[in-house]
């Protein structure tokens, strides 16, 4: 649903979410470069640890760097793993006390918030976009109740996966950059994860697919000290890597992003080389947080290219939905839920007349090439004659439509039976 145009001297916040640290970048407009936010004024200095600690013997919380520093000093317990603490839901014991880990999370969402009185403040965030490794049910439900327990001076408040975070970010570059395929690598803990981003130029609009792997890698640590052991190590971890920037690297691939605390060292030799051969490469650590701020900006004001392509990622629905009705004596479709967007935000409530029969038709076109299909609903024991009927649709999975109608009756003719019917309906088969 789009937005609208958004007010200049309002702030568009991209969070990136996770266990061990997260990032804020924000754009001053709906156009504007996103600049990520750092805990050291003047530096890059951009992840903040997820941790909080609670001042022994008294309420007094820090959280981030400030907060591992009084662990340090062993004035205080350190709680780390916030966001995992919160998806498993188990209440957190901290010197005899228990606390809710969404409170915590909460608490330690709002503190970091603060950063942005660097640039502004916080009364001015006029729109939020959080993104995570993976979005799920429980992920949603989590950071949901997080949202709602800042109480933020917005309600265009959003959420989105690492995945579409870096196709917002993606849009965003010059487009000889990803015209047929962009790759990036994430390496951080003992995890390389790995996204390729293509685009079928024969359709309209033009799809974007990512394909995401995880391979498991050396866990990422300081290189040593002593210069022989420090040279093995790099040739070693260079090798491991190269095998797989030469598994992944088409010569179709425009460009390369390697991010991650693993690239922050220098043993990139044989492997970077190999990338560099008719590729742009870029190194950092923010592409999320970045992503994340483009993608509500596009969801505020889309940009060309964002009009011009649509991502059917794992969290998307990948069909047109609607059906056919009679508007004035002439057949015409109805659009209900539209492909590309996120399938837990896909939810639409509508009220039409039924006139004749007890069946309802949806028509379903995926937008993989798989051909539209239509889905039958029958109103069992439906009273007949003309009627009002209030439909909702929505998603319960990114495959699975669930439908639910309500009958209203028709004015002094008929009444108001209240019947109610449910379907769910598979929207498409994933093989």
């Amino acid at each position: 649903m789009r937005m609208g145009l958004f007010g200049g001297d309002k702030l568009i916040l991209g969070y990136d979410l996770g266990n061990e640290f997260c990032q804020i970048s924000c754009a001053r407009s709906d156009s504007g470069e996103a600049e990520t936010l750092s805990q050291v004024a003047g530096a890059q200095n951009y992840n903040i640890p997820t941790v909080l600690c609670k001042r022994a013997g008294v309420n007094q919380w820090f959280y981030g760097k400030e907060a591992l520093k009084y662990a340090d000093e062993e004035q205080g317990i350190l709680v780390e793993n916030l966001l995992g603490l919160a998806l498993e839901g188990e209440p957190v014991l901290i010197e005899g006390e228990s606390f809710d880990p969404a409170a915590l999370l909460a608490l330690f969402f709002k503190r970091s918030l603060g950063l942005v009185s660097q640039v502004s403040s916080a009364e001015r965030i006029g729109a939020l976009m959080i993104t995570c490794e993976m979005v799920d049910g429980r992920v949603l439900d989590v950071l949901n109740r997080v949202v709602a327990a800042v109480h933020l001076k917005t309600d265009k408040v959003s959420i989105q996966s690492h995945t579409e975070s870096f196709y917002n970010y993606m849009l965003r570059q010059p487009r000889e950059l990803w015209i047929n395929r962009a790759l990036l690598f994430d390496y951080r803990a003992s995890c390389m994860r790995i996204y390729q981003m293509e685009c079928n130029r024969r359709t309209t609009p033009v799809v974007a697919f990512i394909r995401e792997e995880a391979h498991p890698f050396y866990r990422w640590e300081p290189l040593p000290e002593d210069k022989t052991e420090r040279e093995e190590r790099a040739a070693e971890l260079d090798s491991a890597f190269l095998r797989l920037a030469e598994k992944y690297g088409s010569e179709r691939t425009e460009s390369v992003y390697l991010i991650g605390d693993g690239f922050e060292q220098e043993w990139l030799r044989e492997s970077l080389r190999f990338l560099c051969r008719g590729r742009r490469v870029f190194q950092g650590n923010n592409l999320f947080s970045k992503g994340a701020c483009y993608g509500m900006q596009e969801r505020i004001n889309a940009s060309a290219a964002g009009r011009e392509h649509v991502f059917l990622g794992n969290e998307k629905l990948k069909a047109n939905i609607g059906m056919e009705i009679l508007r004035q004596g002439e057949r015409s479709y109805y659009a209900l839920l539209d492909a590309g967007v996120n399938w837990y935000e896909a939810d639409e409530t509508l009220e039409f007349y039924i006139q004749d029969g007890n069946e309802i038709t949806l028509k379903i076109t995926p937008l993989t090439g798989k051909g539209s299909k239509e889905a039958r609903i029958i109103l069992e024991d439906f009273p007949g004659g003309i009627s009002r009927l209030r439909a909702r649709f929505y998603l319960e999975a990114e495959n699975l439509l669930a439908v639910e109608i309500q009958d209203l009756g028709f004015g002094e003719f008929r009444s108001a039976s209240r019947m109610v019917w449910q379907e769910r309906i598979e929207l498409y088969s994933n093989g």
